[in-house]
């Protein structure tokens, strides 16, 4: 067998993000196609479960692709993809879209901690999840990555649940994509200076952007 049907797939900046937001923006579009016009509470609740139906396929898919492209499911899309399908039926079952705008803030507070607890006690979980190795990056840089985006998680979960409460439900969907992708890709560059003065090769740079935390 020639080595090379053994070598993984190189990952695309392009393939990651659609991974992480393809299905949150396949749950956007599928919600404003069949939200109605005019504020009708049964429709809406239909609108959102379609939505829903869509988010979870869409997740499953975006897994699948995953492991096709890059050769591996990262831990951390595992769990998001679990909870999506989870917190996904219980929104059908109950007609309630309570349970998905529950999701990230869960995913964030559970990551968040993780990451913090990890930090301090000297161990850098956010290279475990990621399944990453950026090149020359040192131990002391890892553990300064880890803990700042387990604060930047920790923000977020407040971030969602400030929306929740202020904006309804079409509101907070389309922050999830003009907000909170901003943001993550903001807080992503931002982190650049501090890991290149860790030992993060300059050609590594762009591994740092693809290989983000999925915060969809």
């Amino acid at each position: 067998m020639r080595d090379t049907e053994n070598q993984k797939k190189p990952a695309s900046g392009w393939v990651s993000i659609l991974i992480d937001y393809g299905p949150l923006l396949a749950f956007f579009l599928t919600y404003r196609w069949f939200a109605p016009e005019d504020p009708e509470p049964i429709a809406e609740v239909g609108a959102v479960i379609r939505g829903t139906m869509v988010f979870m396929a869409a997740s499953v898919v975006a897994i699948s692709v995953s492991k096709w492209r890059n050769g591996k499911i990262s831990p951390m899309l595992w769990f998001s993809t679990v909870l999506i399908v989870g917190f996904g039926a219980l929104t059908i079952f109950f007609g309630d879209p309570l349970f998905v705008q529950l999701k990230p803030t869960i995913i964030y507070i559970v990551f968040g901690i993780a990451l913090l607890i990890g930090a301090w006690r000297g161990k850098a979980l956010l290279k475990v999840l990621l399944e990453a190795a950026f090149e020359g990056l040192t131990d002391e840089g890892w553990l300064k990555l880890s803990r700042n985006w387990g604060v930047f998680f920790l923000a977020l979960a407040g971030l969602n649940e400030f929306l929740r409460w202020y904006l309804d439900f079409g509101g907070w969907l389309a922050a999830k994509l003009w907000v909170f992708l901003p943001l993550t890709f903001l807080f992503t560059f931002t982190q650049i200076p501090m890991l290149l003065k860790h030992g993060l090769g300059p050609e590594a740079k762009d591994d740092v952007l693809e290989e983000e935390p999925p915060t969809g």
